[in-house]
């Protein structure tokens, strides 16, 4: 941080305008000194005064810090006795659970890598993936093992349910978690040395763009990530003992980083939902006192809309607050969960599996305030805004494409080092792809995807913009707009809108509800939206719906 003292930041914007960059207002952190250390050691030698570390929101089985780190001790010993060594890929396939943090946490103990797959996906993703990450060993559910007929590789199992039992499936099972947790730790099991700079985690990117791809993450990365937490729980000492609800998953960078492994380092305790289920997170809120939750938009939106019956069936006096991250919220869905809720405050976050979680962020209540944006950047962090025609990098609400870098920054993309190379340029910089501009206060303001901006007669029309004026409609309960290609035009706005229960709201008056060079020309209906885990639109999938009708 040395060399930044020397430069002249404005305290306000947080803007150097001798090298056209944006530094981060946050109080910034230092990472461990020592190069040989991992992410599990980090952790779980971090002073805190937290109890209970996870329970299971169905069951109520608790596992406090003690049981927890005892249970990663024993199943590293056991996968050490498998075999598994540093640089070996260990593949989960899960719902949330206690056991999802144990693994994650034991792997990346001997400086294995751990990688994640969706539970939804289907045999043949899961196949891909691990073509490509080449993992070692797949912890899984029964339910899940038939997804995993085409491979030859030994599981271990997160539960002992009756399997679809097959010869080749049951030759291959190899243990169950509860077993290797009751194994006594050795101190005898093999120890690689591990570096901060050697790979931790290969999550898949959410692939809204295109195909999905490895993003490796250091030890170091994640350490970075871990003390951005610790500031921003450091930032608001008054709020008390917290707990967290993990009602996004695990095997995707918000649910991975924020609570699987995220909170431990203050002690937070974390409720987990196995599955999403509107009544059984409300029920877990009410039951468990949570003070902090995490949503994706479609579903704070959800909150918003059936928010008197909602208020009625449930009591949820012991929220605090609600982290709202995946995608922009707009003023209007804003607006109308304060009215609904005056007591939450809203935090709004940005980030990428690419950054290892880190961005952009709210800390306080009056941040929270501020409309339309994410956040001011997280600690450590630096950015630019950059024109995508020009290259020029921009000023104080100047929109552009954000390049950012710091200690959080992935290592790459596996085994595409052209993608890589398009994504971090040589100085570090990574593009990612998001219009965003930065105001006069450095608080961030993401306008749209940049490869997403339909271009109309030349005009840039962001779909975010559009689907939320749609959304603020009273007849429609969800909305996406993607470009629909056009001779005359070149692309115009085509939406897909899921009308409210009850109404019979109109192609015509959907497209009389919006603004002039901005007008949505096409309207279609539809059950359901596509949407990533982390609530952001598949856009892609809508654009090959309505293009294959043409």
């Amino acid at each position: 941080m040395g060399q930044i003292s020397n430069l002249r930041i404005d305290p306000r914007s947080g803007f150097c305008s001798s090298n056209s960059t944006f530094y981060s207002k946050r109080q910034p952190f230092s990472l461990p000194s020592n190069p040989c250390l991992d992410i599990t050691t980090f952790i779980s030698s971090y002073p805190h005064q937290g109890k209970i570390a996870f329970i299971d929101a169905t069951t109520g089985r608790q596992l406090s810090f003690s049981q927890l780190w005892k249970a990663v001790d024993s199943v590293a010993t056991c996968l050490s006795e498998l075999g598994i060594r540093k640089g070996h890929v260990v593949l989960i396939i899960a719902p949330n659970s206690l056991y999802f943090p144990i693994v994650c946490l034991s792997v990346m103990s001997l400086g294995a890598i751990i990688t994640t797959s969706n539970p939804l996906n289907t045999a043949r993703e899961i196949a891909l993936q691990m073509a490509d990450s080449n993992p070692a060993l797949v912890f899984t559910t029964s339910l899940l093992v038939p997804k995993l007929a085409e491979s030859t590789l030994p599981i271990v199992l997160l539960d002992e349910q009756e399997i679809i039992k097959t010869s080749t499936s049951e030759a291959r099972i190899v243990a169950t978690v509860d077993q290797m947790m009751k194994k006594e730790p050795t101190g005898s099991r093999v120890r690689d040395r591990v570096y901060q700079d050697d790979t931790a985690s290969l999550l898949y990117s959410s692939g809204t763009t295109g195909p999905s791809k490895g993003v490796a993450s250091s030890h170091r990365n994640l350490m970075a990530l871990l003390q951005t937490f610790s500031i921003a729980y450091n930032f608001n000492p008054d709020e008390g003992e917290q707990i967290h609800i993990c009602t996004v998953p695990m095997f995707h960078i918000y649910g991975f980083g924020a609570y699987a492994i995220g909170k431990l380092t203050v002690g937070s305790t974390v409720v987990i939902l196995s599955k999403f289920s509107m009544d059984e997170m409300l029920s877990a809120v009410e039951k468990y006192r949570v003070t902090f939750l995490p949503l994706v938009p479609p579903i704070l939106l959800a909150m918003v809309k059936g928010a008197d019956q909602i208020r009625r069936k449930y009591d949820l006096s012991s929220l605090q607050s609600v982290l709202c991250g995946g995608a922009p919220l707009s003023k209007e869905v804003i607006h109308g969960f304060l009215e609904k809720f005056p007591k939450v405050h809203i935090r709004q976050g940005y980030a990428l599996t690419e950054t290892t979680g880190s961005g952009a962020s709210m800390y306080s209540p009056e941040e929270g305030r501020k409309y339309g944006t994410v956040g001011l950047l997280s600690p450590n962090l630096e950015a630019k805004i950059v024109d995508p025609d020009t290259g020029v990098a921009l000023v104080v609400n100047q929109t552009g494409e954000l390049w950012v870098r710091g200690p959080s920054i992935m290592k790459g993309y596996l085994n595409n080092p052209e993608a890589t190379a398009s994504t971090i340029n040589s100085e570090g910089w990574l593009k990612t792809g998001d219009l965003c501009y930065i105001d006069e206060d450095g608080f961030v303001f993401v306008v749209d995807r940049l490869k997403e901006l339909i271009k109309y007669k030349g005009y840039q029309v962001p779909p975010a913009e559009l689907e939320a004026l749609l959304l603020s409609h009273p007849d429609i309960s969800d909305a996406a707009v993607i470009p629909y290609p056009d001779e005359e035009v070149g692309q115009y706005p085509m939406a897909y809108v899921i009308r409210k229960a009850g109404s019979n709201i109109s192609d015509t008056a959907i497209i009389d509800f919006v603004a002039p060079y901005k007008r949505i020309r096409k309207v279609a209906f539809i059950t359901s939206i596509p949407k990533n885990p982390s609530g952001k639109i598949l856009r892609r999938h809508l654009i090959e719906l309505a293009t294959s009708k043409i």
